[in-house]
């Protein structure tokens, strides 16, 4: 068995592939890096250097009855959209996969196409759309244009995991007898499992993150957590926003770790190794 000797060359390209990522990382990551310390400040103000530790922040988010509340909301919206959003999604993402028809790359254009128009313009029309039918200041007002934000991120994920998905095990199945239904729930849906449910979190990170249709759609009962810190940077700058951003940042890491564990089964369960 021979072994390779690197050259200077190879050796240089590697260490300049590994500081650039290096710098690149921490430029990523610096301004998080900066605001987590300053959640556990015990002074009154967003200064460096900190003074002292101490977890007040954390405690006046958890005991407070305006930030409970919002991120009672926060998940009320993100969990009903997200439903709403799994069950749109894949269902469209089936129609698309398995019908052929003109027009086709069209109705993916439309359904995508809240991801490409810009936030504003979406939150304006969902204004003027919602507003004749009183829709505004409402949950369901909310939970349904969160779903319609959510609803491209499920089909690009379930419409992702569809194009592996072989065909002839459901033509297999159906051939023996099982109706449609029992096709999906028995035969599709455990093999497209990882890719719907990573379809979910990226819906739910999405309505749990978002904030410029709730100030659009949403009334004073439905303050979502994002608008809360919203309204507090605007007005009172307090050091309990900088607790809430890290407990999101710990949602987010949580939530990528998910979706990483969410592929590589999904890569074990078509015989793909990792």
């Amino acid at each position: 068995m021979s072994t390779h000797t690197r050259t200077a060359s190879e050796k240089f390209w590697t260490w300049t592939l590994w500081i650039s990522s290096g710098l690149v990382f921490f430029f990523l990551m610096a301004p998080i890096l900066a605001i987590m310390p300053l959640s556990f400040n015990g002074g009154q103000f967003l200064t460096y250097p900190l003074q002292g530790f101490s977890t007040q922040w954390y405690e006046e988010f958890f005991t407070s009855e305006v930030w409970m509340r919002s991120l009672k909301n926060s998940f009320i919206v993100g969990i009903a959209s997200t439903l709403l959003a799994t069950t749109l999604g894949t269902l469209a993402s089936l129609g698309l996969v398995r019908a052929s028809f003109r027009g086709k790359g069209l109705i993916m254009g439309l359904l995508l196409s809240p991801m490409i128009v810009p936030l504003v313009i979406t939150a304006v029309g969902f204004y003027f759309f919602f507003a004749p039918l009183g829709l505004t200041a409402s949950y369901l007002g909310l939970i349904l244009a969160h779903t319609a934000l959510a609803t491209p991120f499920v089909v690009i994920t379930v419409t992702a995991t569809l194009q592996g998905f072989d065909m002839n095990l459901a033509r297999a199945a159906a051939s023996l007898g099982a109706n449609g239904t029992t096709v999906f729930f028995r035969v599709i849906l455990p093999l497209i499992l990882p890719g719907l449910a990573s379809g979910a979190l990226f819906a739910f990170a999405t309505s749990f993150d978002e904030v410029v249709v709730v100030l659009f759609v949403a009334g004073p009962e439905q303050r979502t957590l994002p608008r809360e810190m919203f309204s507090g940077i605007r007005e009172n700058i307090s050091p309990t926003i900088t607790a809430v951003a890290t407990i999101l940042t710990l949602l987010s890491v949580a939530l990528l770790a998910s979706l990483e564990a969410l592929r590589r089964r999904g890569e074990r369960l078509r015989g793909i190794k990792g």
